[in-house]
């Protein structure tokens, strides 16, 4: 679930940084640049794990900044595929099941990979496995374990701004780039997996 990536970088160190010890300055701008950031398809950055090497600071000529070269490792999460992660459920709809860690909110579970004879409860709103005359629900904010099939990764590129047809029109609205920048697509069908409450 969780790696070690190696990353090489230029690190520019502020002036108001330099009161701070050289390595503590380091650290801070690479958790500040990295930390909760999705890097295509490396996954999603945590923290600092350590700093390799770092070469000697060189003052930027006109701002003041210290540009230092620094090799370290990032501490990762992404799960590999097959792997059985446990996630809360977040939210349920007719295509399927979103769920949530504690710190990664993408994860579908389309209605495809539920356990076989799983129906959707329109005035419920959540899915129903009807197994053997039993009914068990795939109740919101329920701990629940599925394992990975597919990650999808989606650039976050900016896309220019849309031309106004005519002069004096009002602005046309940018278009949202909704899709999340990494999203992990699992399945609950199988043995030991769905609801934990249902394995005890």
């Amino acid at each position: 679930m969780f790696i070690l990536t190696k990353i090489a970088d230029l690190v520019q160190i502020a002036p108001d940084d330099f009161r701070k010890q050289s390595y503590i300055a380091i650290e801070d701008n690479i958790n500040a640049k990295y930390a909760n950031k999705v890097v295509q398809k490396i996954g999603l950055c945590i923290c600092l794990w350590d700093i390799l090497w770092t070469s000697e600071g060189l003052i930027g000529q006109g701002d003041g900044m210290v540009n230092v070269n620094v090799e370290f490792r990032m501490v990762v999460f992404r799960p590999f595929k097959g792997e059985v992660i446990g996630a809360r459920i977040a939210d349920q709809s007719p295509e399927g099941i979103n769920l949530a860690t504690d710190f990664f909110d993408d994860i579908f579970i389309p209605w495809t990979e539920l356990p076989e004879g799983s129906e959707f409860e329109q005035n419920e709103n959540l899915w129903v496995w009807k197994e053997e005359d039993q009914e068990m629900y795939f109740d919101n904010n329920e701990l629940v374990r599925f394992r990975v099939l597919t990650e999808d990764w989606h650039d976050q590129t900016p896309s220019k701004p849309v031309e106004a047809a005519e002069a004096g029109a009002e602005e046309a609205p940018v278009p949202v780039n909704t899709k999340p920048p990494y999203r992990i697509t699992g399945s609950m069908n199988g043995p030991g997996l769905g609801c934990c409450l249902w394995w005890e």
